[in-house]
């Protein structure tokens, strides 16, 4: 009898044990899958982040006659934008048309709602880098030049510029690729006007530049 008593407890032993680690093991399992979907949500946020939440379009600004864009807004208020542009440059003197690429960097400090469609952008800044796809122009000056005869590189220029937007908020049942259309204009500069200006006395029509664009906001 006591015997018997013996191995019922040892089998309740057993089959507590048994459970105990059916159950860490399941704790375990569950914790393992909540990670990977964790890591599934993080991976996805960080290609979604890279989607690009704009277009743009803008004519002239010392970028070229025509300039198609895309970019990111980002900041607790969207105050931030960074734009990447491809722009067309018509032949004009030379020989060849051409073809630039534009790295921009946009501040907008405050926007101030007109209506419930019309958002006034009173102020913007932005920095952008600008440069030519083309041989003739160089970040070096080449040899067949007396030292110093350029102190600017004729490739890569340096653009400042502040400007006003309007954007018009696309009602719910309008929209079919933005929810926003916003149109700007901008006067611009860049790095080699601003020393022309204070060496040749040049009048604002011969250093400032005059842009215009609109923006489409997908996001």
């Amino acid at each position: 009898m006591s015997m018997n008593w013996w191995n019922i407890k040892r089998m309740v032993i057993l089959i507590g044990v048994c459970l105990f680690s059916l159950n860490g093991y399941s704790e375990s399992s569950v914790d393992e899958t909540h990670k990977y979907q964790k890591r599934v949500e993080n991976y996805r946020e960080f290609w979604e982040s890279l989607m690009p939440t704009y277009s743009k379009i803008q004519y002239a600004g010392g970028m070229g006659l025509v300039n198609l864009g895309l970019g990111w807004q980002y900041g607790k208020k969207d105050q931030w934008e960074t734009d990447v542009f491809l722009g067309f440059v018509p032949r004009y003197s030379s020989d060849d048309s051409k073809i630039t690429f534009t790295l921009k960097q946009n501040f907008i400090p405050w926007q101030t709602p007109l209506n419930k469609t019309l958002t006034l952008e009173p102020l913007t800044c932005a920095l952008y880098f600008n440069t030519v796809f083309s041989d003739e122009f160089w970040t070096q000056q080449p040899d067949r030049y007396p030292n110093g005869y350029y102190r600017f590189s004729t490739r890569v220029r340096t653009h400042l510029s502040i400007g006003q937007r309007l954007r018009f908020n696309i009602p719910d049942k309008k929209r079919f690729f933005s929810r926003s259309i916003t149109a700007f204009y901008e006067i611009s500069t860049c790095d080699l006007y601003v020393v022309s200006a204070f060496t040749n006395h040049l009048s604002l029509d011969d250093y400032l530049r005059l842009s215009f664009g609109l923006k489409f906001d997908i996001f």
